[in-house]
């Protein structure tokens, strides 16, 4: 998956199928917990540019989790199941790699086994993560040991892994949140005021106390640098929820042991993401109902404008 998208109503639309799509076809009904992996700052401009890192720094968080999981319970065979999304953007924009992480908690093991993980401590996972990284930078010749022997040596390393609570199964509204979040847009249109008269754009912080004010080609700028390049991968997915993974259970029907709830069965047209459902999730109005007699509207054709597909909806009369 590609993101972000640097219209805020595809995105968001974008955004609702995903989340979806990941609650429905990818997660089982078994413990998650979202995961943060930033890195310090001296390194972030070896990301920007050269973008085929972040790749790399999706996989040492991956392989960070994978490890550490593995050491603390008994199961030397767990796997668990993860959906990295990597971000580089910060409050104003500025250049932030880090990593996004919806992973179970603790994985699957034998013949459609699950174990939870016990209480752990974050920082021996920070230490993991940043240990895989310098290893990754030192491998692809972006820094020195030097370099890395200086950091090393800093009262506060940069590095940080912020865990968040456990989300038990059942809990689908927080999880399919979650799914939403980790690809959210790299800036809000509700943050952003454009002052004509001195062409710059206002841009304020999440909490509104602070606000940043760009020329209008910076802050054309800031948002380019969070465009991905073409073909470039920003959503990945690791372990039990990989993409061979998955395909080799569908094959074998193994997916049939997993012991996660189970839901009643719909038809197609139940569980079909069109247009007027999902608008009725994102902005909670109903787009087919008429505003006035507030009966139900019908489709009756299709008006092209603009190279654009459009909509347009007729009230039926009873």
């Amino acid at each position: 998956m590609q993101t972000p998208a640097l219209c805020p109503s595809c995105h968001q639309k974008r955004v609702v199928e995903f989340g979806e799509w990941l609650c429905e076809q990818v997660l089982k009904a078994v413990p998650h917990r979202h995961f943060i992996f930033s890195i310090l700052k001296i390194l972030r401009r070896y990301f920007l540019y050269d973008r085929r890192l972040l790749s790399e720094l999706s996989r040492c968080a991956w392989e960070s989790l994978k490890v550490f999981f593995r050491t603390i319970v008994p199961e030397e065979d767990a796997v668990p199941g993860a959906v990295i999304s990597i971000q580089t953007f910060g409050d104003f924009l500025g250049f932030n790699s880090h990593c996004h992480v919806l992973c179970t908690d603790r994985g699957f093991y034998g013949r459609g086994m699950f174990r939870a993980a016990p209480w752990f401590i974050t920082r021996d996972l920070e230490k993991l993560f940043r240990y895989k990284a310098f290893k990754m930078l030192l491998s692809r010749k972006k820094i020195t040991e030097d370099l890395i022997d200086m950091m090393m040596g800093w009262r506060h390393s940069g590095f940080n892994v912020y865990c968040g609570p456990r989300i038990q199964p059942g809990e689908e509204e927080a999880i399919e949140n979650l799914a939403r979040y980790i690809i959210r847009a790299s800036f809000s249109q509700e943050r952003i005021t454009y002052i004509p008269e001195k062409s710059k754009v206002l841009y304020r912080s999440k909490d509104g106390k602070k606000e940043n004010m760009f020329d209008a080609l910076e802050w054309l700028a800031a948002m380019c640098s969070h465009v991905p390049n073409k073909g470039e991968q920003m959503v990945r997915s690791y372990g039990y929820y990989s993409n061979v993974s998955r395909g080799k259970r569908k094959k074998s029907e193994q997916d049939k042991r997993i012991p996660y709830i189970l839901k009643p069965d719909g038809t197609p047209n139940e569980y079909r993401k069109n247009w007027a459902r999902l608008i009725q999730k994102i902005y909670e109005v109903d787009p087919l109902t008429c505003p006035r007699c507030k009966r139900r509207m019908k489709i009756l054709r299709c008006v092209r404008h603009n190279n654009h597909s459009r909509n347009r909806l007729f009230c039926l009369k009873v």
